[in-house]
This record gives C-alpha cells, structure tokens and sequence, in this order.
C-alpha cells in the first residue's frame, strides 16, 4: 500500500465557529468541547482570539492550562493537542496572544494580514510592499515566543498569486511553518482553489520549509469540495468546524472531510487520526452549547443521514447495508441501542454506556444528577436509547452557569384553543436564597405566557431571538429539546448602564419530556447567561461581544 501523508486537523469552532451570528459560548462550555475535540483527535486547536478582551485572554489561557496537556484518547497519536490562539499583525496582539497560550506544552501563533489588492486599498490604505513589511514584522515578532508559526494572507482567493508567492516566501524566510490559505468570502471554485494551492506550493520560494493549509467558507456550498480540492493539490492542514458552523454561510465542516478521506482511503494523498466514532456525540455537545441547530439532511450528524424511506432501499438496506449506505452509522458514534432500566436499577449500566458515549470524565456530581433525570424519565417513557442519554448528559454541560442565578421549580400553565393561556412559575433565586414566583396571561399561547411570568418573576425585560423545538428520537413520549437565544431589552431602564448589553445574544438548549418544560428550562438558562455576563461586565471580565470579536480569515 501506498503511504500517506498525516493530515494535519486543525479546529477553528471555537474561535471562526463561534462568530456564527447569535452564538456565545461561556469559558466552561468552551472548555467542554475543547476537552471533546482532544478525545476526539483534533491537532491543533484555535482557542480564540485573546486581544479581544480580558475575558477572552482568560478563556483562553485556561484551555492552553486545562486541555493543552491532557492526553485522553490521544495515546495513539502520542502527543497532547496544540493550542492556538489568533492575532493581528501587530505587536500588542501578539503579545497578548503569546501571554494566553505561554502554558500550553504545544502552542501555535497564528498571524493573519490582508494581501488582496481590494483589501490594501480600502481597508489597510498600504501598498504592497508595506504589506510584505508587516508581514514579515509579525512572523518574526511571533516566532520569538513560539516554534510554531502560522500566517494567513487574508483574502488569498482573490490575491495575485504571484504577490502571494512573493509574501509567502518572506515570512517562510521569517520562521513561519504554516502557510494558511483562506478563501475568506467563500468565492472559489473546486478548479480555482486547487490550482492556486498547487501554483503556491510550487512557485513560493522556501515551500518545502511549510506545511500548506486550507481554510474555506461556505457561501456558494462548496466549503468541503474545495478543502478536498486542496488536500489533492499539495495541502497538509485543513481548518475546520464541528457541524461546519461559522459566520455567513459557515466553515467546511471537520466531520465531511475526516469521513470523505475515511470513505476514499486510496483516493487522497493524506491519512488523518481522528477517532471517528466520537463525531456523533462531538457534534451533538456543540449544537446543543452553540444553539446551531443541525439541519435534519445535514451530512454525516443530520437526523436524516442514515434513515431511508424508499421502499426500493429499505429492502436492499434489510439484505445488506452497504446496497444503500456507504458509512456504517457506527463508524460515526450513531447507535440505536435501547437500555429498559427501572428507577431502582441500572445505575451501574448507566455509567458505561455514558463511558462508551465519551462521557467518561463526568463529576460524581453531575453523573448523580444525570442519573436521576434518567431515572425520572424511565417512569415516562417506554425505552430509553442513547439520543434521550445523549440528550440528559447535555443538559449537565453548563448547567452550573445555567443555574447561576435562578433555577425552575415548577410550572404550571392552563390554555387551549380559543382560549388566553395563563402560567405560573415558581423560581430559586440562588443569590437570595429564597424562592420566588409570579403568574401571567399570555396573548400568544402558552409558551409566552410561560416566559412572561419568569420575566416578572426576575424583574427583567429580555428579547426572544431565537426559539426552536425539536423532537430526541421518535414516539409521542420522545424528548423535546428546545433552543432558545435571548437578548437583554433596551427599553428596560435596568438595562441602560452599558450599551453593549444589548448587543450580545445568549442561548440555552435543555431537553424534557415535556416541551413546555423544556421550553421554561432553557429561557431561564439563557437569561442566567445573560445576568452572569453583565456580572462578568461590571467586574472587568467579561468575554467581548461578537462585534468586537469579529475578524475575517
């Protein structure tokens, strides 16, 4: 057989992938799925952008001391994964971003400058040969904190190759050991952005020094077709989102492109280490943390990925499966294993199947209350499979943000057809330590009367952004996961003291037998978000805004 070469995975969710618009993920939820992207076998990890404020600086430099050494489920790749932080080409960013990253055992500077003659002209107002000067001023700036360097010409897809070549080839001579080439706007063709990496491994001065990386968006749906493009043509990087989530139309999606080299073993020149099996439950953490929901034809995690109507293909699925899939659902962690426990069994069973799902770093804290949710819904539902333990286990991510400073007691709501709907809630208000509660009428039915009367009860105007529902497996006793984002409202006078408070969005997805609980759950969840980041303001750290977190590579 012919070798391969390694390819380098290297994961932007939680820096490009939380640009996507409405998502604020907390530092606990970063630290969960950054722990789930080191199991899963991601290389190199972009922990975020640490300039951007102190609470990024922080979250970022508790990745690089929590996660950058562990070595769970990377005994086989033999090293921990490289955290990576973004800065500008300048040197207050690059500092910052050395300081963030400086714990890490493995760590990456990753420097980006724009090269496209629309961008020098009307953003950065320089020339080209200003543009190559701070460029190379950057790499060598970074390269004395760190071996490691990564530069991207911002707008690559639409550079002159040849200037390209002539930037590349400075700041290979600079110490840059990556060269990453983002198609930034999603503008290429499969035909175009293959070429230009095959002209820029030939003809940059020094190539063979660097490793060549793809980084593409997906406006035009092409994201993953040109990574492949890409990889065929002499890349060795890919930068990546779980569920291809990003601004605008998104990134190329990890999962896509881990299982098309995985489904073409002799295809493509590249063999990558990322324990497949750990896709499934990986997507599932940072759909239900993010709030993106998964579009049910969504490639490889979509609910639809491996079901089948045709009657023509269920009969040759029956017979053998490989007629009609050419992934084995369990090559990606989609199981359809059932556990029928009673409330005062299983506790046992339970824990290896959250052990076999990855949950095998779960507190004792968080796997009691896991247990007892699980035992609740054993009382309710029939069969109990590993969507609804899937869906338990995430309700535990975050909760203790979630719960900062209310947590649900009770609801209680009377509506029906022609009828006003009316709720009453019963709230612990955790700072006070006491319980709290109110009523309301709810002219839209029953679920705005449900979060009218949480806003009396917490004294609090918000602005419902987002709000969706959605079935965990089939059966009118199936689970009902909500996804909800929030906004602080601006007319709301407790509000005014700071005008980014209105700008940022917070969601919470929470799954219950019951939606409207469901629904309840998860609008408190969003709200505590809400109320511990303005604590976050008032105290100097607090994580930036999308706005101001908001860069293009």
């Amino acid at each position: 057989m012919t070798s391969t070469d390694k390819l380098i995975i290297f994961d932007t969710t939680l820096r490009d992938g939380e640009q996507s618009p409405g998502v604020t993920l907390n530092t606990e939820e970063k630290i969960e799925i950054a722990k789930q992207l080191s199991r899963l076998g991601v290389d190199v990890l972009e922990a975020g952008f640490p300039i951007a404020s102190v609470g990024d600086f922080e979250a970022v430099q508790r990745i690089a001391t929590e996660v950058g050494p562990l070595m769970v489920g990377r005994e086989k790749i033999g090293q921990p994964m490289t955290i990576c932080g973004l800065a500008r080409s300048t040197p207050g960013d690059i500092k910052r971003c050395a300081e963030a990253i400086a714990s890490a055992p493995r760590k990456r500077i990753h420097v980006f400058l724009a090269t496209s003659d629309l961008h020098l002209k009307y953003k950065l107002k320089i020339d080209r040969e200003e543009c190559i000067k701070r460029a190379v001023a950057a790499v060598t700036l970074a390269r004395s904190f760190v071996d490691d360097v990564e530069f991207s010409p911002e707008d690559a897809g639409r550079s002159d190759p040849d200037f390209l070549c002539k930037v590349l080839g400075k700041v290979i001579e600079a110490g840059a050991t990556t060269l990453n080439i983002p198609d930034t706007v999603g503008y290429n063709m499969p035909e175009e952005y293959g070429s230009l990496i095959k002209y820029l491994v030939k003809n940059t001065p020094g190539s063979e020094k660097a490793i060549f990386s793809t980084h593409c968006h997906n406006d035009l749906g092409l994201a993953t077709a040109n990574t492949l493009a890409g990889i065929t043509n002499g890349a060795r990087q890919v930068e990546v989102t779980i569920n291809g989530i990003g601004e605008r139309a998104g990134n190329t999606a990890m999962e896509e492109v881990v299982m098309a080299i995985h489904t073409h073993p002799t295809l493509f020149p590249v063999h990558h280490t990322v324990n497949t099996t750990l896709i499934y439950r990986t997507s599932q953490m940072v759909s239900s943390l993010s709030g993106m929901m998964i579009q049910p034809n969504k490639a490889i995690v979509g609910r639809n990925a491996f079901l089948h109507e045709s009657g023509i293909h269920q009969d040759g699925i029956l017979k053998n499966r490989q007629t009609y899939e050419i992934i084995n659902a369990e090559t990606v962690g989609v199981t359809d294993i059932s556990l029928v426990l009673g409330k005062h069994s299983g506790r046992n069973a339970f824990r290896e199947r959250c052990k076999e799902l990855g949950f095998d770093d779960v507190t004792e804290t968080d796997f009691q209350s896991a247990f007892d949710e699980f035992k609740s819904l054993c009382d309710k539902k029939k069969n109990v499979n590993d969507a609804d333990i899937l869906a338990i286990l995430s309700n535990q991510i975050g909760a203790h943000v979630a719960s900062s400073f209310y947590t649900l007691i009770s609801t209680q709501v009377v509506g029906g057809a022609d009828t006003t709907s009316m709720a009453s809630v019963k709230l612990f208000d955790v700072k006070a330590n006491k319980e709290i509660g109110d009523a309301a009428v709810g002219i839209n039915g029953p679920v705005d009367a449900i979060f009218e009367a949480i806003q009396r009860s917490v004294g609090r105007r918000f602005r419902l952004t987002k709000f969706d529902i959605s079935a965990v497996g089939e059966g009118s006793d199936a689970l009902g996961k909500a996804e909800i984002q929030v906004k602080a409202d601006t007319s709301d006078e407790n509000n005014k003291q700071d005008e980014r408070i209105s700008k940022n969005s917070f969601g919470a997805s929470m799954a219950d037998i019951d939606i409207l609980t469901a629904a309840a759950k998860a609008y408190l969840g969003a709200i505590n978000k809400q109320l511990v980041w303005e604590s976050e303001l008032v105290a100097g750290t607090a994580r930036s805004t999308g706005d101001e977190r908001q860069v293009n590579v």
